[in-house]
């Protein structure tokens, strides 16, 4: 056990992530597999992982949300997307273990320190596709703006990645960052994962850890999916997250139950729902937001 509190700062989170990742990779029956995963968790991703409250009842959230962006990414490069920006990408390997093109850009954008990190473990990796790392604080909105500006792809179209990260975020520090990602031509498409008021009241009250290091989740809008119109955003995709473990046969009997429910792709109140979601710039969706 190490001194000190189990989590520092957000970027530990990374941690914590990756160990589902190892979890899942070490599965016969695996749905993704992560070969750097377990190395990059370290001890101290075990340690935060078994120190989190519901830590082992909620791992099935974890390993969905991984699939689903896995499987969003993978769409649209299919589809014809040639740059792909991962911002807050902690310790993130997809650049290293899907099948991408090697014409394909991928910028990952974080704190120094998480990508110091990641890069000395990693050196002896090589990525499929065109890969480029940027220390950036993304609260700095001047700095953001500016890498933005420069990211603006000069042919085809844009995919961002938040994954884990809007959820520690505001209302208004959310609305900046649409705003901002809005205002670059060729930031077309946007994957991104959300939860109810009633999942976010749910994990407020399970903290633990988090609680210490002052990393408190504060984003769940009511308008679910909706809330990014007014920055020019609107869901192309909706996938539940609940939905989808059962299908994967991730789930528990008492959650095999919950799935069962009915549920919608706009705001979900106070029942407790997450969901990974695409969005599209106003001006290039074709059809409203639908639940799979």
């Amino acid at each position: 056990m190490t001194s000190g509190p189990v989590i520092r700062d957000i970027g530990d989170t990374a941690r914590w992530a990756a160990v589902y990742r190892a979890r899942e990779t070490e599965r016969p029956n695996r749905l993704f597999e992560d070969p750097f995963a377990r190395q990059l968790a370290g001890a101290r991703g075990a340690e935060i992982a078994a120190a989190m409250p519901f830590s082992e009842k909620n791992e099935w959230g974890w390993i969905t949300r991984t699939y689903l962006f896995d499987q969003l990414v993978t769409e649209q490069v299919r589809a014809g997307v040639t740059q792909v920006v991962n911002l807050g990408a902690g310790l993130d390997t997809r650049p290293y273990r899907l099948a991408l093109p090697a014409s394909l850009r991928w910028t990952e954008i974080d704190f120094p320190a998480v990508l110091d990190a990641k890069e000395v473990i990693l050196s002896a990796a090589v990525p499929r596709c065109r890969l480029e790392r940027i220390r950036c604080d993304l609260s700095d909105v001047a700095s953001r703006r500016a890498i933005f500006s420069r990211l603006q792809p000069s042919d085809g179209g844009a995919l961002i990645l938040t994954e884990g990260v809007l959820l520690y975020l505001s209302d208004q520090e959310v609305g900046a960052l649409a705003s901002d990602l809005s205002a670059v031509t060729g930031f077309d498409h946007w994957v991104l994962e959300l939860v109810s008021p009633g999942l976010l009241r749910m994990l407020q009250k399970r903290l633990g850890p988090l609680q210490e290091a002052n990393v408190q989740p504060k984003f769940a809008p009511s308008a679910g999916p909706l809330f990014f119109e007014p920055w020019g955003w609107r869901p192309a995709v909706v996938r539940s997250l609940l939905k989808t473990a059962a299908r994967l046969k991730r789930l528990s009997f008492p959650m095999r139950l919950m799935a069962l429910l009915p549920e919608s792709s706009g705001a979900q109140g106070s029942r407790p729902w997450q969901g990974v979601c695409l969005l599209e710039r106003a001006r290039h969706a074709h059809q409203p937001g639908h639940m799979v």
